[in-house]
């Protein structure tokens, strides 16, 4: 458990708390690429870290996110005219391009040169792997940006889901790295199946039965890699199970594959209570499945189940999200609930907007869970003591080389490169063993 300070600590990122400033000094997975497809199109609205900002793509092409409210009087961006590389407040016609300069200001003297003294709030912004990332730190200490693991190549291809929650970051990101949980809540779609993990047209199968994981823990400089150790469904005397999840803190974490694609998710903070949750299928050479299918198997189709701004359409904490009790009865399903992210979503979000850790009883299964608060806690203090930035301290690896990883292996096996590119195995290595029980032995005992 945590102490209330410590909770805080972990989960408030508005204005000038520690874990916002921390989150500032990386590139931030803002918005989807999709939103802003079209020069000149419709601008759209995104809150990062309690500050509302709007986004556009100009007739260059370019992407510009901006402070929502106008300079002069505050009007709101959102309704403004995206034209001429530039986005024009209707109020008295000022124009910002996507550096923030006021490049046009009809309701002043042009003699003036008042234009050339106002400058907008604008943060950088790069496209990668689907996303729109910003910097939102201060522009000296802005690290170089560089694609996420999910685009590892110019031939990569992700397909996403993304829906707007109104819960905290954090116990969505312990959602994702707790592989306990899916023995139990994704049973109906995660079935046990001799062979290799595969992902059916309907549900995942896996090869194994078994519901209660060794959890073994590798704390690195960029957040954690851990195991989750199962007994395999075939020569369980000799061969393990292994399940390895990579958390690139502070807002990915990398999920098992599958032989059909490889899966992450990313936490964006939109606010202190409430978050963009992303669900990513990804391969490195080619469209392992479409956006409309991975959005379909997932339940979370635009227009159907989320609308246009990935708002939850049906689905509520006052509807219980539209849980059916008779399809639990019938044995088909354990949740009565479709869809991976939806059953995880009724979770989190009962949990409240903020989850209250200090009365919670944990158990051996929880320790990646214990560890992720103690490593943001930790980096955190580091940050604040004025440390580097958890992840851009050197030795640095970059995130494209960055993998998760399952398998059935012998139990000889060294799991803690399993799965690992050269570099990362190179510096997996140099981390000694010593330092990863005592790690394990601490969170054991939180």
């Amino acid at each position: 458990m945590l102490t209330a300070q410590e909770n805080e600590t972990l989960c408030r990122v508005e204005g000038e708390a520690p874990m916002g400033r921390l989150m500032r000094r990386h590139w931030i997975p803002a918005l989807l690429s999709e939103q802003v497809a079209e020069p000149d199109g419709k601008p759209v609205r995104v809150t990062i870290l309690g500050e509302k900002l709007v986004a556009y793509r100009d007739t260059e092409g370019r992407v510009g996110v901006l402070g929502e409210m106008c300079p002069h009087r505050k009007a709101s961006l959102a309704f403004g005219r995206n034209e001429n590389c530039g986005l024009r407040c209707l109020y008295h016609g000022w124009k910002m391009d996507v550096e923030g300069n006021v490049v046009d200001m009809p309701s002043e003297p042009k003699e003036s040169g008042f234009a050339e003294r106002v400058k907008h709030k604008a943060y950088p912004a790069r496209e990668a792997g689907g996303f729109v990332w910003i910097y939102m730190g201060e522009p000296a200490l802005m690290p170089a940006f560089e694609p996420p693991p999910w685009a590892p190549t110019p031939e990569a291809h992700a397909a996403i889901v993304r829906i707007e929650l109104p819960c905290n970051w954090a116990q969505i990101m312990e959602g994702q790295i707790d592989s306990a949980h899916s023995s139990s809540l994704h049973s109906s779609d995660m079935r046990p199946a001799r062979g290799e993990a595969a992902a059916k047209d309907t549900h995942w199968v896996r090869p194994s039965t078994d519901k209660n994981p060794r959890i073994q823990v590798q704390v690195t400089n960029y957040g954690m890699r851990y195991a989750a150790i199962r007994r395999p469904i075939m020569n369980a005397a000799t061969q393990d199970y292994v399940r390895i999840t990579t958390l690139v803190a502070p807002f990915i974490a990398l999920i098992p594959p599958n032989a059909t694609y490889n899966v992450a998710s990313v936490i964006t903070p939109r606010d202190d209570t409430s978050s963009y949750f992303h669900f990513i299928a990804w391969h490195p050479e080619r469209e392992a499945i479409t956006t409309e299918a991975w959005r379909k198997f997932c339940v979370a189709e635009v227009g159907v189940d989320v609308d246009a701004e990935f708002r939850p359409m049906k689905r509520h904490a006052w509807n219980d999200y539209l849980q059916d009790r008779e399809w639990m009865k019938s044995g088909d399903s354990f949740t009565g609930i479709p869809g991976i992210p939806n059953q995880d979503i009724a979770m989190w979000e009962s949990m409240g907007p903020i989850a209250d850790r200090t009365s919670e009883r944990l158990g051996a299964s929880d320790i990646a869970v214990i560890q992720f608060r103690r490593i943001m806690l930790d980096a955190v203090a580091r940050h604040e003591a004025g440390a580097e930035p958890i992840g851009l301290a050197e030795p640095h690896l970059p995130m494209a080389k960055l993998r998760s990883y399952q398998g059935v292996v012998p139990k000889t096996e060294n799991w803690r490169i399993l799965g690992a590119s050269e570099e990362e195995a190179a510096a997996l290595g140099g981390i000694e063993e010593e330092e990863d029980e005592r790690a394990m032995s601490q969170a054991a005992v939180a």
